[in-house]
């Protein structure tokens, strides 16, 4: 037996007979019906009227953390007919009756058991003290608006309450040290109540003792609630003089016991939860481990390992606020993005969105495969910033995502982090329906391709780029739908960067002339890869300057860009190297430092034939139309500037011949002689 074993089992032997009558008691009130409470915002709301309440009270020693989001407004009640609000004032009703007559304080207290029988012992705890703070709150309130005004003067005369509270003082001491102890222990009930349980093994004595604390803790909780409404109810139900007597002193020193005790039940539960954590740790991460190795028959049980959350139904369907349980994702290929709650920036998620959930392809699609956002947080904890932009972005993103992303087991960070190798950048994993991991990251070829990538493997990836060159089509299709219908009509096409207006003005101007001399081109802004203002303000001036096609939207260009850093990840990815021609010009689009004088790239449609020019070198081509312009129709745009920029190396028929096999005979277009560069005349073979 190991020496954590025999410490619960210590704790355990030191119980008297008298707690084990009273457990039994509890437990035969006990009959939870699946109810679920969001405890922890509900203990949330409580910490802000303490904090207020302590306060007004001047007890800066003694104060509370205060949430920042006092406008919690909807505290969930699942499977619970009534609203939360009414079941409070129902619990507070009879705790108010019960301290009207005399009787025993523990019968008492079984009796609001009865009551609270069909929640989780975590719901008990917060509901009653939940109870007790709207009447504390009430309290400080009417003491705090006393001195200013009229309504709570009269309401406070009408109750009777006492006007003079310096002499109470250490009753109010007393009974904020009390409440203090009793949040402390109601954090340490929902931390143990939000584990997975059913991973732990349910003969162990971690969890038995651990247990046992947790039904002790609970009736005491409950129980000096009733001694905490009884010290109100003084207030109107004695004669002042009686509240200021002595008894005012022994009130004081009963709440500062009941304190006292629930520190000591708070530093035995808090090792013993710790204990239960680790165990459930392990086994989750070694259950994981073995579903790794083993083929499922679905993604069920990976799935619900993964989100072993108290609640049952851990996701939300963040376009409809809806609640859902890992069923939805039966036989679906699921996607798990991965990042800090701050990491996803507002043009990667539009270009996600846009390249899912708002992509014509998707329509087919929709039902076959499901993105989840797992945000998980820089640290151990939560922070308010991240709490924010987790909220915000799920109001916006139209994919699944982790409900309570705070309550994520440890094991399943640990797994996500170890195993799937989350680096702490933005991942998209790729489960297929069986929940085996057949892509580690499937980000950047969602930013690609979009639903074209289905169903996101890493094989699927490979192939996509074995019948991909850098074309137009790679570049532009997906960002804007006129510019789709320019790659689908074949048009020649120039997308061109700057950071210099004056430059920018002159290029366009040269374009401007030559198509009034006949040229087919049609040319688009993109910005630069730094998203500054300054290219913003670029854009504004070609969108007013020129036609509206002549520029993309500032966001559009930014998807431009982005895109263009997720394709040389992915060819990175797949081992390609610098010696590769698509991934050299993707570095060489990134990379371009001389921006004041621009550079373009011309292409046309899904022809992998294009040209990139760069500084001075395109105002002289441009300038020179008239010695390649006759060359356009004959060899293509491309082929034309190729041809001027490159002239033939030998004089006279270079002798160079091209066997094209008949398979592949019909081709259109001119074929440029790889020697001289000229077009090369086409004749027929026969063998």
């Amino acid at each position: 037996m190991n020496f954590l074993k025999s410490q619960s089992l210590s704790l355990l032997s030191n119980s008297t007979k008298q707690d084990d009558i009273l457990i039994k008691k509890l437990l035969l009130t006990h009959d939870p019906d699946g109810r679920w409470l969001d405890s922890e915002t509900m203990l949330h709301a409580v910490g802000n009227i303490m904090f207020h309440a302590s306060t007004t009270q001047g007890v800066p020693s003694l104060h509370f953390t205060s949430i920042s989001k006092d406008d919690i407004c909807e505290i969930e009640l699942l499977g619970c007919d009534e609203p939360v609000g009414c079941v409070i004032r129902k619990i507070s009703c009879m705790i108010m009756s019960k301290c009207s007559v005399e009787g025993d304080i523990n019968s008492k207290t079984i009796a609001l058991f009865d009551l609270l029988g069909n929640y989780r012992w975590d719901a008990k705890v917060v509901l009653v003290i939940a109870a007790f703070a709207a009447k504390y709150g009430e309290f400080w309130g009417l003491m705090q608006l006393y001195q200013c005004n009229a309504l709570a003067v009269s309401v406070t005369r009408l109750k009777q309450l006492p006007m003079d509270l310096s002499s109470l003082k250490p009753r109010f001491k007393a009974l904020s040290l009390l409440i203090k102890t009793m949040m402390e222990v109601a954090k340490c009930i929902i931390k143990f109540e939000s584990l997975p349980l059913l991973y732990t093994e349910q003969d162990s004595d971690i969890l038995h003792v651990t247990k046992f604390h947790i039904y002790i803790a609970v009736y005491w909780i409950t129980r000096s609630i009733f001694t905490c409404f009884s010290q109100f109810t003084e207030f109107t139900t004695k004669r002042h003089e009686q509240v200021y007597s002595d008894s005012s002193i022994l009130a004081a020193w009963e709440l500062s016991s009941l304190a006292y005790r629930l520190s000591n039940i708070n530093n035995i539960l808090k090792g013993q939860a710790d204990l239960c954590h680790q165990e459930i740790v392990r086994n989750l991460h070694n259950r994981l481990l073995s579903l790794t190795d083993n083929v499922q028959t679905d993604n069920q049980e990976f799935l619900t390992l993964l989100f072993p959350m108290k609640d049952y139904l851990p996701l939300k369907d963040c376009s409809t606020q809806e609640n859902i349980g890992v069923s939805e994702l039966k036989n679906k290929i699921v996607l798990l993005l991965i990042s800090k709650p701050e990491q996803l920036t507002l043009e990667e998620s539009l270009l996600l969105v846009q390249q899912t959930s708002d992509h014509p392809l998707n329509d087919e699609l929709k039902d076959s495969y499901k993105i989840i956002w797992v945000p998980l947080p820089s640290s151990d904890g939560w922070i308010e910033a991240e709490e924010t932009s987790f909220n915000i972005l799920s109001e916006f993103l139209p994919w699944y995502a982790i409900r309570k992303p705070r309550l994520l087991s440890s094991a399943a960070v640990k797994y996500i982090k170890e195993e799937l190798n989350y680096k702490e950048e933005p991942q998209m994993l790729v489960l297929d329906s069986n929940g085996r991991v057949i892509n580690s990251n499937a980000i950047d070829m969602i930013k690609i391709w979009g639903p074209r990538a289905y169903p996101f493997s890493a094989s699927k990836e490979a192939e996509l780029w074995e019948d991909e060159n850098l074309t137009m089509k790679l570049l532009i299709d997906d960002i804007n739908l006129l510019l789709a219908y320019w790659v689908e009509e074949g048009k020649n096409l120039c997308i061109y960067g700057s950071d210099n207006l004056g430059w920018i003005r002159q290029f366009n101007g040269k374009i401007e002339e030559l198509k009034r001399q006949g040229l087919q081109l049609e040319a688009i802004y993109v910005g630069t890869n730094q998203f500054s203002g300054h290219v913003k303000e670029i854009m504004k001036t070609l969108g007013n300057e020129y036609s509206p096609s002549n520029s993309l939207l500032f966001t559009k260009a930014q998807f431009f860009w982005l895109r263009l850093e997720s394709m040389r990840r992915s060819r990175m990815r797949l081992g390609k190297t610098s010696s590769d021609q698509v991934l050299a010009e993707l570095s060489a689009l990134l990379d371009i430092k001389e921006r004041n004088e621009g550079w373009v790239m011309i292409g046309r449609g899904n022809s992998s034939d294009s040209i990139r020019l760069q500084g001075r070198q395109i105002m002289e081509c441009l300038d020179q139309y008239a010695e390649w312009g006759d060359n356009v129709e004959p060899l293509g745009l491309v082929g034309a500037i190729k041809n001027f920029l490159q002239p033939p190396i030998v004089e006279g028929p270079c002798s160079h011949s091209y066997l094209v096999p008949s398979s592949q005979a019909q081709i259109d277009g001119t074929v440029l002689c790889g020697v001289c560069k000229r077009p090369m005349k086409k004749y027929v073979v026969y063998e």
